[in-house]
Order: C-alpha cells, then structure tokens, then sequence
C-alpha cells in the first residue's frame, strides 16, 4: 500500500510534516492550498477514515500511525480559531 507524507503550515507558521498510509490525502487536499482549520479538520478526519479502511481491508486491522497522526493534527488544530487558515504546503511520496 503506497504511504506518504505531506507538510502544512499552521496559522502561527510553524510546520507539520504529517503521514499518510495512502495516497487518498491528494483527493482532500491540494499544495499550495489555503484551508481554514475547521474545513482543514473536517477533511483529514474524511481522508484518514478511507485510509484506515484501506489498510483495515488490505491487512485485518486500522493503522496506528496514521490515527496517532490525526491526534497530533487535531492536537495542533485545537489551538488555533476555526477561521484561521492552514496551508498544505507540498505531498511526498
């Protein structure tokens, strides 16, 4: 199953480089890309759900990385105003 990572800036400027057990994040989100965290929110939690299913479906089981890593997204969101925007910065594969 293809993994990857991408990189986002949060409101304050400071990075994330997050993972992904799929290359679904490139349906939810595009580089170079403002979003305001509450819609930035909405679709990671969207895109994380479909790649846990596909490694849930592939091997038996969700993957712990990748929910480890929507906690940290949400984590670092909760700290910002539903209006400020994040920026997908770039994908890496």
């Amino acid at each position: 199953m293809p993994e990857m990572h991408f990189e986002v800036r949060w409101p304050d400027g400071g990075p994330m480089r997050c993972y992904s057990p799929s290359l679904v994040i490139k349906e939810w989100f595009a580089p170079g890309e403002h979003y305001p965290v509450a819609d930035f929110l909405e679709r990671a939690r969207s895109a994380y759900r479909i790649a846990d299913a596909r490694v849930r479906a592939r091997w038996g089981w969700g993957c712990a990385h990748a929910a480890s890593q929507l906690a940290a997204i949400e984590l670092e969101a909760g700290r910002f105003a539903p209006d400020a925007l994040v920026r997908v910065e770039r994908f890496e594969e």
